[in-house]
């Protein structure tokens, strides 16, 4: 499941996952606030957030991020990744020299720090 995380500016998509994240939560929560927010914001900031209880992904799932992330490309400047999942913060790092904008991995433990940066 794909929460929708409130209070932060209109720049900034914020989520959280939990359980089993699944293509279906993207199609349904995470496109749709993408698609709305690009309608009134040349520049988005992205907060992703994996909860105590997130559990995975299905394969399907991390193809539509990667569409969603790639799909506009231009339009990115900053993503915040706060996970203690060790192979999702390996992956964002491995693959951030693709990433349009500037993106930092922040713990758990981090995650005001990384609320702080993503709306600086």
């Amino acid at each position: 499941m794909i929460e929708v995380l409130t209070g932060f500016p209109d720049n900034v998509l914020a989520f959280a996952c939990h359980g089993h994240v699944t293509k279906q939560d993207y199609e349904s929560v995470l496109m749709p606030a993408v698609e709305t927010a690009l309608e009134s914001q040349s520049k988005l900031r992205l907060y992703y957030e994996t909860a105590s209880d997130f559990d995975g992904i299905a394969p399907g799932a991390v193809w539509e991020d990667t569409k969603v992330g790639l799909g506009h490309m231009d339009r990115w400047e900053k993503f915040a990744v706060v996970t203690d999942v060790g192979w999702i913060g390996h992956t964002m790092k491995l693959f951030s020299f693709l990433m349009p904008g500037d993106l930092r991995v922040f713990s758990t433990d981090q995650a005001a720090q990384a609320r702080e940066w993503i709306v600086a």
